[in-house]
């Protein structure tokens, strides 16, 4: 077991006290205005998009813009609202990513790049060392982490490969699996998008597993003969040949039996999550590229069992895609409309609802969603941490920034956050797979 240092930086230098100073005054971007870019974030700045405000397929050039990759500045840290403090929880990660927090308080951390599932212990205890161990090894790319059953004593850790979910035996406090992994449900893989999140429904009845799209706009999948008849043995919205099963979010039995598709049309679901007040299941989506700087928006939303979200054919309700839509005709009037529309190539990566008192109460219901950046767009956007904002349970279809200042200028970026989770006292973790870094982000009021 190794040790890494926490940075443990609690003085005032360390407080993020940027944008709009206390988050008196809130400011909402609507229009044109909402799709802006990088230069504009600042915590506590909302944003909100609508189908309405969605411009026409390709009314601005599509342009490969990946970011240059940068070291971080001397000194610099990124940006979170006033009253908060951001620092470094562990560093010289390989592509770390998906974060999920146990019931005794450890943090399990796929670390992607390097095949491995680490345990971090002591993410709550400011300024001391935190505790890293490899609970798991020589995995394909790991991605999503489950605990089952729901609760406060766990008996499995699910993980997820691009092809498959494995299931490892353990009891709380284990930092090093205990048994050999056990295969339960194997997955569609073969080249695409290969992260494969996992999440659990409050019952502990049913594990979902989201699969991205093979490629951009179910490129090599040519119009079916027969489609009548497969519109009877498939799910709404089904794609086939080379896109078959995927682009869809699967549901299975704890021990991988009864698998099936429970919704279909996400181009790239990366993140899942359950809402606690309502039991949802929602993920965080990945749109299509090469229809413009402004299309189609990215989106996070909950997820409906048997629900068609529009990939490859339809984006956000009915908008029919120029190169797809008319293909499937018929699923027009079929599509479901996301919650939360997002800057589009923002490239959601991760969600996690909030579910502690420790933040300030504006911030106590809702999600955060890590956003690893665009390359489809002139004016970069997205790299940043952004919170859903809901009333009540319900999402308002608002956003607002809440961690930013990854971009160092217009074509250079030093960080990329990847996933987000809640630590058992209440602080808010930030992978970075850019920088190698897990951030720490705690309220010490203000």
């Amino acid at each position: 077991m190794r040790r890494w240092l926490v940075a443990g930086l609690a003085s005032a230098a360390a407080i993020s006290a940027v944008g709009l100073a206390r988050g008196d005054f809130v400011r909402t971007l609507t229009g044109p205005a909402a799709f802006g870019d990088w230069r504009i974030d600042a915590p506590g700045l909302r944003f909100r998009i609508t189908p309405a405000d969605l411009p026409a397929p390709n009314a601005s050039p599509s342009t490969s813009n990946p970011p240059r990759e940068v070291a971080r500045p001397q000194g610099v840290l990124p940006k979170a609202p006033f009253g908060f403090a951001v620092e470094v929880l562990a560093k010289n990660l390989s592509q770390p990513r998906v974060m999920r927090t146990a019931p005794n308080g450890d943090v399990f951390l796929s670390e992607s790049g390097a095949g491995r599932v680490l345990v971090l212990r002591g993410a709550d205890e400011t300024g001391a060392s935190a505790d890293v161990s490899v609970f798991a090894a020589s995995l394909d790319r790991p991605y999503g982490i489950a605990f089952y059953p729901p609760g406060p004593e766990p008996k499995y850790v699910y993980v997820a490969t691009p092809g498959q979910v494995y299931r490892y035996p353990y009891k709380s406090g284990d930092m090093v699996s205990t048994g050999a992994p056990e295969k339960i449900v194997g997955l569609p893989d073969g080249g695409g998008h290969w992260t494969r999140d996992l999440a659990v429904s409050a019952d502990g009845s049913t594990l979902f597993a989201s699969v991205g799209s093979l490629s951009n706009d179910a490129d090599d999948m040519k119009p079916l003969a027969g489609l009548e008849a497969f519109r009877k043995t498939h799910a709404l919205g089904a794609a086939w040949g080379p896109e078959a099963g995927r682009a869809d979010v699967l549901a299975f039995k704890p021990d991988g039996s009864g698998v099936r598709v429970f919704a279909t049309g996400l181009r790239n679901c990366s993140g899942l999550s359950m809402q606690p007040e309502s039991s949802a299941l929602w993920c965080v989506v990945n749109e299509r590229d090469m229809l413009g700087d402004d299309l189609p928006p990215d989106f996070a939303t909950a997820v409906g069992d048997g629900k068609f979200y529009g990939w490859p054919w339809f984006y956000i309700g009915d908008h029919e895609d120029p190169q797809r839509g008319k293909d499937r005709g018929d699923l027009k009037g079929q599509v479901s409309t996301p919650d939360v529309l997002l800057q589009p190539h923002s490239a959601p990566l991760g969600i996690a609802f909030y579910n502690s008192s420790h933040f300030p109460a504006k911030f106590r219901d809702g999600a955060f969603v890590a956003m690893h950046g665009s390359w489809n767009r002139a004016k970069r956007t997205g790299y940043k941490v952004v919170r859903l904002v809901f009333d009540n349970g319900r999402p308002t279809g608002e956003y607002e920034d809440f961690l930013t200042g990854f971009v160092a200028e217009d074509d250079a970026v030093w960080g990329r956050p990847s996933g987000v989770a809640v630590t058992r006292g209440g602080d808010l973790l930030v992978s970075d797979d850019l920088g190698g870094v897990v951030w720490r982000v705690r309220y010490i009021g203000g």
